[in-house]
């Protein structure tokens, strides 16, 4: 799974303005020729990224590349189980990408466009938000 080394802080706002704006940075096809883009708002844990990274490395197998856009730097905290009522934030217990509309996260070259339509497919239903397969004209 993805983890930041270090963090500057432990941890973290969830942030106001969590359903809103699109993609301005990571959304255009820079390494690949497939990709794999965002359709909406939300989070993606560590672990549904390697979920999907497996589906892509099966599919590829030796003959193509995967770069992975995204990367999991925002903690998400968590109480313990019957825990009562205050004494603090709960401590750091995994960690997430935030994703808006419009952002790659994942490209793949080196294979045909079925196989990798079949793949990107397959990784989309991995990921908690909507997703859709795109090309380099």
């Amino acid at each position: 799974m993805l983890l930041p080394k270090k963090v500057k802080h432990r941890k973290w706002h969830k942030g106001r303005r969590r359903q809103e704006g699109v993609a301005t940075r990571t959304n255009t096809l820079s390494f690949g020729e497939f990709g794999l883009k965002s359709g909406g708002h939300g989070w993606i844990s560590s672990r549904q990224i390697e979920a999907a990274r497996r589906v892509l490395t099966r599919y590829v197998r030796r003959g193509g590349k995967i770069w992975i856009r995204i990367f999991p730097d925002k903690p998400v905290t968590k109480k313990g189980n019957e825990t009562p009522m205050g004494g603090g934030k709960g401590a750091p217990d995994h960690y997430i990408c935030v994703v808006k509309p419009g952002t790659i996260l994942f490209e793949m070259g080196g294979i045909t466009k079925e196989s990798a339509m079949d793949a990107m497919k397959m990784a989309g239903y991995k990921i908690s938000v909507r997703t859709k397969y795109i090309e380099k004209k």
